[in-house]
């Protein structure tokens, strides 16, 4: 289904939704991981994040401004679009990706783990229950600001067909 530009603001909800859904899952895996000292790839787990950075807004730097009555001084004729763009052209802007945290963890000592060192240490994920947890709730209230965001936008397309 396309969702016209009007109600794009559907899209940037769900697309925040999806995203701390995704965040949600990568500190599941840390916390599940927290003691895995020997992966496929050798060496103990590895703490991932989600990266999200915004891509540079299209709709910036597009030649306008306001003079002293507030009024819109038009020097680009780009800067109004004559018509409403097609959904495509509403991409979000955001690029995500799946990070590997580089830094190394804890030496514990426990001389019968298998993967003990000849000094009897193991090395540990570089995962921390605590932080994961602050990231958890973190991601938890910036889904629900999203779910309440989506919901209002719903209720004023709701209102808007009363009228």
């Amino acid at each position: 289904m396309k969702i016209h530009p009007n109600f794009s603001s559907f899209r940037i909800s769900s697309k925040g939704m999806s995203i701390q859904k995704k965040r949600m899952e990568l500190i599941t895996e840390n916390i599940a991981n927290t003691s895995t000292t020997r992966t496929n790839k050798g060496g103990p787990y590895q703490r991932k994040y989600l990266s999200v950075v915004q891509e540079k807004d299209k709709f910036q730097n597009r030649g306008g401004n306001l003079n002293v009555n507030n009024q819109l001084i038009i020097n680009n004729p780009n800067h109004m679009l004559p018509k409403l763009p097609d959904t495509k052209d509403f991409d979000s802007g955001l690029r995500v990706s799946e990070q590997v945290d580089q830094s190394q963890g804890e030496l514990v000592y426990m001389p019968d783990h298998p993967d003990a060192n000849e000094d009897g240490y193991v090395l540990m994920p570089n995962v921390s229950v605590v932080t994961e947890m602050v990231e958890m709730i973190s991601a938890s209230r910036s889904y629900e600001a999203n779910v309440t965001a989506f919901n209002s936008a719903k209720e004023i397309a709701k209102m808007s067909l009363d009228i």
